[in-house]
């Protein structure tokens, strides 16, 4: 991207607060009791599934809907009672809202000019090159692909130089390649202007990609925030372990413990779990491992302090997508346990039908504050238990023979 080329994106921008923040509507409450801090300069994302109240909380900060309790403070000044055209605050939406009869450059100084600013033209003219499209100013909105249409409600909303700057599922209208080639250069420009982002979206990998810190929404509130890699390796709850890509979850028993880990059973396999990584350490708990770490064996691999292994399973599917195959595993008295193998080789490693183990380091797993009864994807009681018992003696015995 360009660099800044003047005065234009000179002011920083200003961190926002949400104390207490609530949002009632009749019959149900969107937003519960919500606290956020998000520093002045940062790219922060909210991101969770529709009607987790994202997008409430986004309309709250930019007044476009009203608390019923709590405060709103940018820059440190409380603006909860301060009207929307008020507020030091921008807004890029899906629908890009260009006015289709102005050109490109009267599009991003229209809000410029109602504020009879002098150097207008100017200052739009810095914000398209910012974007890349200066070139193209005197073109109308009909002219431009959809991505340069973003880029220009883009330019437009950081022209006014806002404290904050609000996305609202920005490249959602965007196909696959140009929505992935947006996510790097909204990153690169919300560092270059050193305006404050908040960004509401769905998408996983974009909120991944783009933000510094991620906060994942359930119900009206935070189920965790972090660092986007911490999310990721250290999911706290299941809603967060198979929202944030996808997870096997497994329940069972705490059957040991040394200083720094803890033992679980699991269908009779014992997986071992660092403390450091787990939320509980007693009684039953939940313990997951991401996909991409599983290892697909078609023998019972070495036993390894540092291994954890489940099996034998079948194999129930099998699906390409290029860059790595995914494999179903059904394990007896376990389920259904996903794998992600890295294509190294012309055909997959293994086919449905094929027994095989699924393996990981124990580094590698992590432990949920859930309980069992909101976390386990499976959980059998004892006539279940006793059946998949016997499925997985059939197994090995048909492994012996053959």
């Amino acid at each position: 991207m360009a660099a800044m080329t003047g005065s234009a994106f000179a002011e920083a921008g200003a961190d926002l607060k949400l104390v207490g923040v609530q949002k009632r509507f009749p019959g149900f409450t969107a937003i519960e009791n919500l606290d956020l801090t998000i520093p002045a300069g940062s790219f922060f994302a909210l991101l969770g599934p529709s009607g987790c109240g994202k997008t409430t909380t986004l309309r709250l900060v930019a007044g476009l809907e009203e608390v019923s309790a709590g405060r709103i403070l940018i820059g440190g000044k409380d603006v909860t009672a301060t009207k929307a055209y008020q507020r030091p605050v921008n807004t890029v939406f899906q629908s890009y809202a260009l006015f289709p009869h102005l050109s490109i450059l009267e599009n991003v100084a229209f809000g410029l000019r109602r504020r009879k600013m002098t150097d207008a033209l100017t200052r739009a003219h810095e914000a398209l090159n910012l974007v890349e499209l200066d070139h193209l100013s005197a073109r109308k909105p009909a002219q431009l692909s959809g991505g340069q249409q973003q880029r220009v409600a883009l330019a437009r909303a950081v022209v006014n130089r806002p404290a904050l700057l609000l996305l609202d599922e920005p490249l959602g209208a965007l196909d696959l390649k140009l929505r992935r080639q947006m996510q790097l250069e909204l990153k690169s420009i919300q560092g270059e202007v050193g305006l404050t982002f908040l960004h509401v979206t769905h998408d996983q990998e974009e909120a991944m990609t783009m933000a510094d810190t991620v906060a994942v929404m359930n119900k009206g509130r935070i189920e965790q925030m972090g660092a986007p890699a911490i999310l990721y390796e250290l999911p706290r709850t299941a809603f967060v372990a198979n929202f944030l890509g996808q997870s096997n979850l497994f329940s069972g028993l705490v059957a040991g413990e040394t200083s720094n880990s803890i033992a679980v059973d699991i269908a009779g396999s014992r997986i071992v779990v660092p403390k450091s990584r787990a939320q509980r350490h007693g009684g039953e708990v939940t313990i997951g491992v991401r996909p991409e770490k599983l290892i697909l064996t078609r023998t019972a691999p070495n036993a390894n302090s540092a291994l954890n292994s489940l099996g034998p399973g079948r194999i129930t599917d099998v699906s390409f997508s290029g860059v790595s195959t995914q494999f179903s595993v059904e394990i007896p008295s376990v389920g259904a346990v996903v794998v992600f193998a890295q294509n190294l080789q012309a055909s997959p490693m293994a086919s449905v039908g094929d027994a095989v183990w699924v393996s990981w380091n124990v580094e590698h797993g992590f432990g949920l504050e859930d309980d069992e009864r909101s976390a386990a994807r499976f959980s059998a009681d004892e006539s279940t238990a006793m059946i998949a018992a016997h499925r997985k003696d059939a197994l090995l015995a048909e492994l012996e023979d053959s």
